[in-house]
């Protein structure tokens, strides 16, 4: 299985959009309250994107509106879930996970993305087999590898993996026991640089050169948009792609 970006490729990306990582997190909160209700004790997914609110340091007050006029205590827009597939150059697989209020706007401006850099759109489970969905907690290194490992097992995390090139370490759960190790590593003290569900790859494809290099400028255009919540790829990228 591919690792993923690394914890400071993450942050970095975060650090880049802070302009329209609000946007992208209300939308997430107003969705996952419209699914599953209001109230985050009973809605795993409403408190993750809560979380995921307060690690960018927004107030208390957004999020409770976000979730009011989701539950339509407050007027609001409602946003649709669409994912696209399709292939990058080099053969590399993504997947961008969208909301929107305008699905023929969306796709368009998916489908422009993938023609500029040299991809491909495809259709629906072109590439999503690639994919498993689990819940990754990331430590720098540095930590306690032996506490984590302790406490991540004993709480029902699958793996601990440790890459020797940097000592960072991942804890990787099942999606529905994200929420049970993530309470559980934080009751020790351990919190993590990153949690999150995610989609990851069970092989990554090595991308050189010029393809290396659209692959990294179609993935940051995806990003960038509006309608764009999470791009995932199984891209395994040298340094020279971000020339």
């Amino acid at each position: 299985m591919g690792r993923g970006p690394s914890i400071e490729a993450r942050k970095n990306a975060v650090d880049a959009q802070r302009g329209k990582i609000f946007t992208k997190i209300i939308r997430e909160i107003g969705v996952a309250a419209r699914a599953g209700g209001g109230d985050p004790a009973g809605n795993p997914r409403l408190r993750v994107a809560i979380d995921k609110g307060l690690a960018v340091n927004m107030s208390k007050d957004v999020i409770e509106r976000a979730i009011k006029k989701a539950t339509g205590e407050l007027e609001g827009v409602e946003y649709e879930e669409i994912r696209y597939e399709g292939y990058a150059p080099g053969g590399v697989a993504v997947i961008v996970d969208c909301l929107t209020d305008n699905r023929v706007r969306t796709v368009a401006d998916v489908r422009h993305a993938f023609g500029k850099f040299g991809g491909n759109l495809g259709t629906e489970g072109s590439v999503a087999f690639m994919f498993k969905k689990l819940g990754v907690l990331s430590f720098a290194a540095g930590v306690d590898e032996e506490k984590i490992t302790e406490v991540a097992i004993e709480a029902g995390a699958d793996d601990v993996v440790v890459y020797p090139e940097d000592g960072a370490i991942d804890v990787i759960t099942a999606p529905d026991a994200f929420e049970v190790v993530k309470a559980a590593m934080e009751g020790t003290g351990l919190k993590p640089d990153i949690a999150e569900v995610i989609l990851r790859a069970d092989n990554d494809i090595a991308v050189t050169g010029e393809a290396a290099q659209q692959v990294v400028k179609l993935l940051r255009w995806l990003e960038d948009m509006d309608d764009v919540q999470n791009v995932y790829s199984n891209a395994d990228l040298g340094e020279g792609a971000y020339a």
